[in-house]
C-alpha cells in the first residue's frame, strides 16, 4: 500500500461523488508536472487523503490504475486552462466525521514531511500548487491517527480490493469512432479502414505487417492470433497517424493490452520496459519474462518517434526517480 494526498479545491464535490480523480498530464505551458505525473503511479489499494480549504474531508480507496481520458464535463468552469485529455483513476470515496485541520497539528506531522513534494508548508499552510503526491507512512500513520477510528475500516478493505477495469476508455474511442462516421469530409473507404483500425485489423494491420513479422514479445507468428496494436494510441493519433504502418507492432492480444494502457513500453533501442505499478505475477502469465527483461530488437526511424509518445503519454510511471 502507498499514501498519497490529493489537494481537490476546486474539484473535490465531483470527484468525491463521481467517485474518480482526475487531473490533466501537462502544465497550460506543456511542461511536465510532477503532481500530475503521480497519477501514473497510483495502484488498486492505496488510500488516498482528500484535502480541501485547510482540511482533509475524505479518505478514498484507489480501485484501478491510471488511464487516458478526457476531462469531465461536470468540472464546467473548474480548470479552463486544463487540457482536455487528462489522466483518471476510479476511487471510493467516504467522508469523514472527524475532519481535522493538519495546520492546527503541524508540530506532530512536520517532522515527516518530505523535503520534496510535500503537500503543505513547514508552518502547515497548503499547496495550491500540488495536485496529487505521495506521502510517507510514517505521516500517514500520524494523519490517520489524529483523525481516529474511521480510518481502521477503511485501511482493512483497502487490503482486499480487487482492480477494476478502466471501463469508459472503450466508451470514449466508440465516441470518437462515431464522429469518424458522422465525418462527411472523410471518404467511405478510409472510414472504414479508419475504425477497422481501432480494434488492430484491415488496412492498418497490413501496413503493419509489412514492417512487423511476429510478436515482439511472445514471437508469435500467425497473423491469425496477431493484432496492429497503435504506439500512439488510435485514440490519440490523426487519421493519418491511425493508418501509418509505422505507429504499429504486431503483437498478441493480451500483450496489445499490456501495451494499449501503459503497463509496458519500449525504449527506442528495444529493450522492453515493465511499469512499476503492473501485477507482475498477471504479466508472466501472459508470455512476459519479469526475472529476464528482453530486447525485442531495434525499430525504424517512424517507429521510434510513436514510441516515445507512448513512453510520455501512456506509459504509466512517474517522472520521479
Amino acid at each position: 500500500m502507498r499514501y498519497w494526498w490529493v489537494n481537490q479545491n476546486q474539484t473535490y464535490h465531483h470527484e468525491v461523488r463521481g467517485g474518480y480523480l482526475w487531473s490533466p498530464k501537462r502544465n497550460a505551458n506543456g511542461a511536465r508536472n510532477p503532481f500530475y505525473e503521480s497519477m501514473r503511479e497510483v495502484a488498486p489499494g492505496d488510500l488516498i487523503f482528500s484535502f480541501r480549504d485547510t482540511k482533509i474531508f475524505a479518505i478514498g480507496i484507489a480501485l484501478s490504475y491510471c488511464w487516458e481520458n478526457p476531462k469531465p464535463l461536470e468540472f464546467g468552469t473548474a480548470g479552463q486552462n486544463w487540457e482536455n485529455i487528462g489522466w483518471k483513476v476510479k476511487v471510493s470515496f467516504t467522508e469523514l466525521a472527524s475532519i481535522i485541520r493538519p495546520k492546527d497539528h503541524i508540530a506532530v506531522l512536520g517532522p515527516f514531511l518530505a523535503e520534496k513534494y510535500a503537500p503543505l508548508q513547514p508552518n502547515g499552510n497548503g499547496l495550491q500548487s500540488v495536485y496529487l503526491t505521495e506521502v510517507s507512512m510514517q505521516f500517514a500513520q500520524m494523519l490517520m491517527g489524529l483523525i481516529g477510528k474511521e480510518v481502521a475500516p477503511l485501511a482493512l478493505a483497502s487490503q482486499n480490493v480487487k482492480p477494476v477495469p478502466a471501463d469508459d476508455l472503450d466508451f470514449w474511442e466508440r465516441k470518437l469512432e462515431q464522429d469518424i462516421v458522422s465525418d462527411s469530409t472523410v471518404r467511405e473507404t478510409e472510414r472504414q479502414a479508419i475504425i477497422r483500425a481501432r480494434v488492430g485489423q484491415g488496412l492498418f494491420k497490413e501496413r503493419v505487417s509489412k514492417i512487423e513479422t511476429k510478436c515482439r514479445v511472445t514471437g508469435v507468428e500467425n497473423p491469425v492470433h496477431l493484432v496492429a496494436s497503435h504506439c500512439k494510441p488510435w485514440r490519440d493519433s490523426t487519421n493519418e497517424e491511425r493508418l501509418n504502418g509505422e505507429n504499429g507492432l504486431l503483437l498478441t492480444p493480451s500483450i496489445d493490452h499490456l501495451f494499449d494502457r501503459g503497463f509496458i513500453g519500449f525504449e527506442s533501442n528495444g529493450k522492453l520496459i515493465i511499469s512499476p505499478v503492473a501485477h507482475r505475477p498477471s504479466l508472466q502469465r501472459m508470455g512476459i519474462d519479469t526475472e529476464h527483461i528482453s530486447n525485442v530488437g531495434g525499430f525504424s526511424t517512424g517507429q521510434k518517434l510513436f514510441l516515445d509518445f507512448h513512453r510520455n503519454a501512456v506509459f504509466l510511471e512517474s517522472l520521479r526517480k
